[in-house]
């Protein structure tokens, strides 16, 4: 890494102002490309994210040595690790990005005015596209894969946790946009991990860089946001709550609370604050607390919490607006559907929510007075996921509500431009 010098700083610069250029050439050809010719360069990256395993696997394993020096956090860790199955998993992200039905050029809408001008909505690339993570390497793939789907270069940043995985990676995507003889700058990865690249990035690089889409953590999203002087597709961290209503089915409630929390404590939609309605705490909060309990999960619960479940920490008040990104749990009683929404109202940070029931009015008062990305009914917030939508991968959950919202996918990658169609007509 670059040390921190005037002389270092003129070379980022130079760098990132290359980055840029080289980004906004690619972005040309790349927003003509066919989509068989796209495809094959998705079908090539996966086979050569496949065949360098191996090679994925060594580079990891420097990055979780790094990490385990760094004394990161086990959730952060489990964000960094790589194995075969979750390289698999890569490849196969790809390959369903590759499946999908080319954004560009569909029509989306079309209609025909009494002068005769017959006009299209159709969807177009953004163009070039800088994506800044941190730790996640399997976002180098998605992000890589479906920018190249949507027809846009990208210019990605990840963080230094992960940066010999995500460089691994990356030099697969590369060989894949070779294979398919798609210019090798439509997917680039920022060499250098000094701060001030993100900075440069963050500018725009001359007017190269038409969207930023931060994903991470708060601090990042923060600077990101104050920062920027092109428009950002904001992902925020995700408070997530689950609200179990008096009408809901007990073991569903057991099983569904479960699961929100304890798939995976490391992504962003992993359930942090559980809510339970007051009819029924006698009957469910003690088994659903108990579920949790064995599978490893801290209790952190409002007084009534504590008094019902002794093995509960009291909870403060900093933990209702907390994203803990591991075994750890808010619970609160609440005064039904009303009392769920005024506390969600409060604490959410707009990302996902759920509600457990079987009362429709209820679940239509959540539906509609709840204002966050994501909403679910019966399920669980794990499903907050571009892959689990049917997006093949996503770049990140988008909570802001301008252009994209919830599950950031090929078609949030474009934008749309207006074709009208005429027969001579003039304007008096």
């Amino acid at each position: 890494m670059l040390t921190q010098t005037k002389e270092s700083t003129q070379e980022i610069e130079s760098l990132m102002a290359t980055i840029g250029r080289n980004a906004k050439a690619a972005s040309g050809p790349l927003s003509i490309a066919s989509a068989e010719q796209k495809k094959t360069a998705l079908l090539a990256m996966a086979d050569a994210v496949r065949s360098e395993t191996g090679a994925i696997l060594a580079a990891n394993k420097l990055d979780m040595e790094n990490g385990a020096k760094a004394e990161l956090s086990p959730a952060m860790m489990d964000r960094l690790k790589l194995d075969e199955e979750r390289i698999n998993a890569i490849a196969e992200g790809i390959l369903s990005i590759s499946e999908l039905t080319d954004p560009v050029g569909e029509v989306i809408a079309q209609w025909e005015r009494p002068n005769g001008l017959k006009i299209e909505r159709v969807r177009t690339p953004l163009g070039v596209i800088g994506v800044i993570y941190e730790s996640r390497p399997n976002v180098t793939a998605d992000a890589g894969a479906l920018c190249l789907k949507a027809g846009n270069a990208v210019i990605l940043r990840g963080g230094s946790d992960s940066v010999h995985s995500s460089r691994a990676i990356h030099a697969c995507l590369v060989s894949g946009l070779k294979a398919a003889g798609l210019p090798e700058h439509a997917v680039q990865l920022v060499p250098t991990t000094d701060r001030a690249a993100v900075g440069e990035l963050l500018k725009g690089l001359d007017g190269c860089v038409d969207v930023i889409v931060p994903r991470g953590g708060k601090s990042l999203v923060g600077r990101v946001q104050s920062e920027a002087r092109v428009p950002v597709f904001a992902h925020l961290e995700g408070i997530c709550h689950i609200y179990v209503d008096a009408s809901a089915d007990l073991q569903m409630a057991v099983d569904v609370v479960t699961n929100a929390k304890m798939r995976r404590t490391g992504i962003c939609g992993s359930v942090e604050t559980l809510l339970v309605d007051r009819k029924i705490a006698a009957s469910h909060l003690v088994p659903v607390l108990k579920s949790l309990t064995e599978k490893g999960c801290e209790i952190r619960g409002a007084e009534e919490v504590c008094i019902a479940y002794p093995d509960a920490v009291p909870a403060t008040d900093e933990d209702w607006s907390t994203e803990y990104l591991d075994a750890i749990i808010s619970v609160k009683i609440v005064d039904g559907i009303s009392g769920a929404i005024e506390h969600i109202q409060n604490y959410s940070s707009a990302h996902t929510e759920a509600v457990i029931a079987e009362d429709e009015e209820v679940v239509a008062r959540f539906f509609n007075e709840v204002d966050s990305a994501i909403l679910l009914h019966n399920a669980s917030t794990q499903f907050a996921d571009g892959g689990e939508f049917g997006m093949g991968a996503e770049i990140g959950i988008a909570t802001g509500k301008m252009h994209a919202r919830g599950p950031v996918g090929v078609e949030q990658l474009t934008s749309f431009k207006y074709r009208v169609h005429g027969t001579g007509q003039t304007r008096t």
